[in-house]
């Protein structure tokens, strides 16, 4: 699927209605964002990251949101902060 977008005077690009729904992003979602190769890549956070988005707390936002979550989750069940 591709789709042509704009970027509006505040940096924002609206996401097709119909994209949304086959990628099941709802408004609160949220989503990883990389660039890979000179491009944009926007991909939607699995359901573990999504259930643990915003319980630790977080000094600097990581570039792997997955690795952060999984060494967050290792810290805590080990009893660390």
């Amino acid at each position: 699927m591709e789709v042509v977008v704009r970027v509006d005077r505040k940096g924002r690009v609206l996401i097709p209605k119909h994209v949304r729904e086959v990628l099941g992003i709802d408004e609160g979602s949220t989503l990883k964002l990389r660039v890979e190769e000179g491009r944009i890549v926007l991909e939607p956070i699995g359901s573990i990251a999504s259930r643990f988005y915003g319980v630790f707390k977080v000094e600097r936002w990581p570039e792997d949101l997955d690795e952060f979550i999984v060494e967050a989750v290792r810290s805590w069940w080990r009893g660390g902060t």
